[in-house]
């Protein structure tokens, strides 16, 4: 961040709320002139500040409107073994975000499904056929509190 002046930081926080915005529009709110905003977003990019810019979509219109949290415990910790169950899990469409966790379980999954049905048919049919899980936990969403995907700073 040290990198980073409070212009930066002004272009990044609008980019967040709003990623569509125009060039002309963002340099309006930070009453600068377009080519410095442009230059200075294409700065952030090759820096990897920004990473991508992306659609959030609406999931109950999508037909995902359950979410689950599932954390999972492997068997064993073997390298490969591990690298085969990260290769499976990214190929679940279902599953939308993984991560390693330390603590009585190795890995939270959170899972998008339209309803319960489909949970128990994900689990069922696709978990239950990865290799090397000791054991599952689920946690079912039953409402959202906050979601945002903006970076305060």
């Amino acid at each position: 961040m040290e990198n980073l002046d409070s212009i930066d930081l002004q272009i990044l926080k609008q980019l967040q709320k709003n990623s569509d915005i125009s060039i002309k529009d963002l340099a309006a709110q930070l009453f600068l002139t377009a080519t410095p905003v442009y230059e200075r977003i294409k700065r952030l990019e090759r820096e990897g500040f920004i990473m991508k810019y992306v659609a959030l979509l609406n999931k109950e219109k999508l037909n995902r409107s359950m979410t689950v949290f599932c954390n999972v415990r492997l068997k064993e910790h073997a390298k490969n073994v591990g690298a085969n169950f990260v290769k499976d899990i990214v190929a679940l469409p279902e599953i939308i975000e993984c991560y390693n966790i330390a603590g009585d379980y190795d890995f939270m999954l959170k899972i998008l499904v339209a309803d319960m049905a489909s949970y128990q048919d994900f689990v069922m049919h696709k978990l239950s056929t990865i290799e090397n899980i000791g054991n599952t936990q689920s946690v079912f969403v039953m409402g959202e509190i906050k979601n945002s995907t903006e970076l305060n700073f």
